[in-house]
């Protein structure tokens, strides 16, 4: 009697089992299966997530994103700028030379319209500021001799002195006398502000399209010299009042005139490079840049100085200038048709209307499969099994052998 074969452990059985599973999982072929289920309500959910993805990218993304196209983005740009217009204050009268920093002509300017001057200073002695901290004194004990405030305007001597009007007393500086709170007087330039003109020339270009286009029209018969700025009649003569640029800013002139802001002019060139170049034109548009609402940092100032000599000693103006600072903008984006992002973008809508298959799936499995009947027959699995032998008979060749299925003639009539 033949002795009876160990049994192999468990463990090493539940391998093979799993090794087999990995193997058939990764040499199987699964292939779609067609099952038409005649449900009104879920056929009228299909239809309409299709409609609704197709008319997504025809109408959004090929129309207007224009998805077709490749695309530029920030266009290379000069901005030249010139300002013209005269204008008095309380004691002169004031030309571009005087009103307009930097004299250059570049993309960011600041016109001044009102200054507050303290004249003939010079290097000595004087009382602080009482708006510096800690300046105010009632003797000689509270100033520091050679304390330096960063935030004044010198060395104190340690010495206690009468401010230059009322009764009270600052500590004692050595530095630019007077000190610019204690003898400036202010002047109000704004009167004809609103008048000046600026003419802001703006050339772009686009690399990699090799597209250039300027803002101004090419005439040769004085056009800039008798014409203002119109979206409709006059849009390539960039000559703009500087009244018109606050008021389309939807500021109030005379107050930011006193104050100071900072004024925008975005210019956009966002160019359809399928079309002419006539239909790629420049478009206008002004915003305030400063927070005139925070009380700490509202409204724009500056200080220069002008120095002279008088008897051989140095003396000079200080200015704080209040102004509108004007900051020419330039960005936009220019797009031509390409081959390569039509084919990415309407491939992309091929795939994405098979959302509806895969919704209407999940609706179907969730919520209707009634009895599993869907289930059962949407996912079949086919089993190819090899020829056991070459004789004659049904033996030879067995035929494929097919996993159990729910034969329900009426169930998915019934989903």
């Amino acid at each position: 009697m033949a002795a009876a074969e160990p049994k192999p452990p468990a463990g090493a059985a539940a391998a093979r089992r799993l090794a087999r599973s990995c193997w058939s999982a990764f040499w199987d072929y699964e292939t779609p299966k067609v099952i038409v289920v005649r449900n009104r309500r879920l056929g009228v959910v299909y239809r309409v997530v299709q409609l609704l993805i197709l008319l997504y990218f025809v109408w959004y993304v090929f129309i207007v994103q224009k998805s077709y196209q490749d695309r530029e983005t920030g266009p290379e740009s000069s901005v030249i700028t010139k300002v013209k217009g005269i204008t008095s204050s309380e004691h002169k009268v004031w030309d571009v030379e005087e009103y307009v920093k930097p004299p250059e002509g570049g993309s960011v300017f600041s016109i001044i319209t009102r200054i507050e001057v303290t004249p003939s200073q010079a290097q000595g002695t004087c009382p602080e500021s009482v708006r510096v901290t800690n300046a105010t004194c009632s003797s000689d004990e509270d100033c520091v001799a050679g304390e330096l405030d960063m935030l004044g305007n010198g060395v104190r001597t340690g010495r206690c002195v009468p401010y230059y009007y009322g009764a009270s007393k600052t500590c004692e500086v050595s530095g630019w006398c007077p000190v610019e709170d204690g003898a400036s007087v202010s002047q109000f330039l704004g009167k004809m502000a609103p008048n000046f003109t600026i003419l802001i020339k703006n050339s772009i270009h686009y690399p990699k399209f090799q597209f250039s286009k300027g803002n101004i029209e090419m005439r040769k018969d004085g056009y800039l010299k008798h014409c203002l700025f119109d979206e409709v009649s006059h849009l390539y003569c960039p000559i703009f009042r500087l009244g018109f640029i606050v008021e389309r800013a939807g500021e109030n002139f005379t107050e930011l005139a006193r104050t100071g802001g900072v004024i925008g002019v975005i210019i956009n060139w966002d160019c359809d490079l399928d079309l002419s170049a006539s239909n790629c034109n420049p478009k206008y548009s002004f915003r305030r840049l400063d927070p005139k609402h925070t009380p700490a940092s509202s409204g724009y100032n500056f200080r220069f100085a002008k120095y002279y000599k008088i008897n051989g000693s140095t003396t000079r103006t200080l200015i704080k200038a209040y102004g509108i600072r004007i900051d020419v903008i330039v960005h936009g984006q220019a797009g031509k048709f390409s081959l390569i992002p039509t084919i990415i973008n309407l491939a992309t809508a091929l795939t994405s209307i098979g959302v509806g298959s895969f919704l209407c799936d999940w609706i179907l499995l969730t919520f209707m499969n009634k009895n599993k009947v869907y289930s059962h027959k949407k996912f079949d699995k086919m089993v190819d099994t090899p020829d056991r032998g070459a004789g004659p008979g049904p033996q030879a060749s067995a035929p494929p052998q097919q996993d159990s299925t729910l034969t329900d003639p009426r169930g998915l009539a019934q989903l």
